[in-house]
């Protein structure tokens, strides 16, 4: 048991360390292809010569990023195979379809017309490449649509039916997955976040290179352009956020509870904007859940539910089976009940691949909602990381909040005093705002699979039924080997960028 809880353990290590290696390079991609497409537009409407100049010297920057993020995102693909065949077996009919969407249309998209797009300036005439780079951008987002379709499907899964003669989930409806809600309230979100990251990598490096003295006229244009992007991008971004907590509190409820360290839950409920959480707290304690905090009362109710009154249910809440709609209690189903009736499916499930018979299989059906329950015994294990959930969270949305200010001080120096642009300090403060945007990029995704566990299927799949069948060491060297070769990549792409950055003339 304990190899198995081991080799649980370091498949999900692996597999965090491989996809935010990933997700340092997707948003980049995502945010830098809007950014030299919208360039190149004003370039070709305009003739100017210096936009061309400065859509040439954007392009390069995002080639070298895009062939990162492949050789990354390759790599997640296959983990799914080699450390989480189970899951690959269990929902490979469903899961497996966004995938290949993404694969045969998106990406080949996506990669075909990157080549004219880095390649094929001189080669192709100005307005084919305008429309080549159009659509390596709308390729991207396309590529990160099905992507977010997949992972949305593990957050929320619908359109789908258990079979268990094959002992495998098959899709239903290929419209309900594709246009689930938390789907595109996830495109939204993720996409419009990248525009503001590559936003702020715009202007950060822009403000580097006027420091420098030598790129004012070259880097203004672009600082203006980065900004105005990025803070579109940011305003959406808040926009579908907003309706991301409203789904969450509809299909989660379990990870608003913890992204708000909320353990009993209420009426006009506060929304912590800074807290402490203490660290003695545990599900088998009265322990005060914070150290301090500072609160906005009756605003996670609205952000949740529209209504300042409303009631919000805490981690005890959920686990007890209580909440409340339209001001009335309503009696949900307690984890002791789920975890009762996922026992009852797998019973059921058991007797059936014995049996076959009719009673069994509607004994399952019945029960088929709470199957991943059926896997533990205590309730304790199904509270998400309640620290890293909501400090991944204050965290997203307190650098989100500073990225806002600093578009709008970014563009209000572009336009009224862009000789402060070329100080040591916007310098300085540019290229530290670009950490800043990924670690709120990071831990959004923190904050979203962390707070999903212990699932792998919300409510079905739990991880630890989810890995192949591997030893723990072998998981352990794949780790330090992927890790090695990701900080390589990395630190290959950085001297490559900044070798790019300060020989551009």
């Amino acid at each position: 048991m304990s190899d198995l809880i081991s080799v649980v353990e370091w498949s999900r290590w692996q597999f965090a360390l491989t996809a935010m290696y990933h997700w340092l390079f997707v948003p980049l991609t995502l945010g830098l292809s809007v950014i030299v497409a919208i360039m190149e537009t004003l370039a070709y409407r305009s003739g100017s010569e210096q936009l061309g100049k400065l859509t040439r010297f954007w392009t390069k920057i995002f080639a070298v990023n895009f062939v990162c993020g492949v050789a990354t995102g390759i790599i997640l693909e296959f983990e799914f195979g080699t450390n989480w065949s189970n899951y690959s077996w269990f929902v490979g009919d469903i899961f497996g379809a966004p995938l290949a969407i993404e694969g045969l249309f998106a990406f080949f998209l996506e990669s075909t017309f990157v080549v004219v797009m880095v390649l094929g300036r001189d080669r192709v005439g100005k307005k084919f490449h305008l429309t080549s780079t159009w659509l390596t951008a709308i390729g991207a987002m396309i590529s990160a649509l099905w992507i977010l379709v997949a992972n949305a499907w593990m957050q929320y899964p619908v359109g789908m039916t258990f079979n268990p003669d094959t002992m495998r989930n098959e899709m239903t409806s290929f419209w309900e997955v594709a246009l689930s809600p938390v789907a595109m309230n996830k495109l939204l979100h993720a996409v419009t976040s990248s525009w503001a990251l590559g936003g702020v990598f715009v202007v950060g490096v822009s403000c580097y290179m006027m420091r420098r003295r030598r790129q004012t006229a070259f880097a203004l244009p672009a600082v203006k352009i980065g900004s105005w992007v990025g803070l579109a991008g940011l305003l959406i971004t808040f926009m579908s956020g907003h309706s991301s907590a409203v789904d969450v509190s509809r299909t989660q409820p379990m990870k608003l509870a913890a992204m708000e360290g909320l353990w009993h839950g209420g009426n006009s409920t506060e929304l912590v904007a800074v807290g402490l959480l203490n660290p003695e707290k545990q599900f088998d304690n009265d322990a005060d859940p914070y150290i301090f905090k500072i609160g906005l009362p009756g605003a996670l109710s609205w952000m949740a539910r529209g209504d300042f009154n409303a009631y919000i249910p805490g981690i005890y809440d959920i686990i007890d089976g209580h909440d409340e709609i339209d001001g009335k209690p309503v009696n949900t189903v307690s984890y002791e009940e789920r975890m009762a009736r996922g026992a009852a499916a797998r019973r059921a499930l058991a007797n059936y691949s014995a049996t076959h018979s009719e009673a069994d299989l509607e004994a399952l059906r019945a029960d088929y909602p709470y199957f991943g329950y059926g896997y533990y015994d205590n309730p304790a294990e199904l509270i998400p990381p309640v620290a890293m959930t909501f400090y991944a969270f204050h965290l997203m949305v307190i650098l989100g909040g500073y990225l806002m200010a600093f578009f709008v001080v970014a563009l209000l120096l572009a336009y009224r005093a862009d000789r402060w642009l070329q100080t040591l300090w916007a310098s300085w403060i540019g290229m530290l705002s670009i950490v800043a945007a990924w670690c709120c990029s990071q831990a959004g995704w923190v904050c979203a699979e962390v707070g999903r566990q212990p699932w792998v299927i919300q409510d079905i799949l739990p991880t630890r039924a989810a890995i192949s069948a591997l030893s723990a060491s072998s998981v352990q060297l794949t780790f330090w080997l992927f890790a090695a070769v990701f900080t390589l990549l990395l630190f290959a792409e950085i001297t490559i960028l900044f070798t790019k950055v300060n020989t551009e003339k």
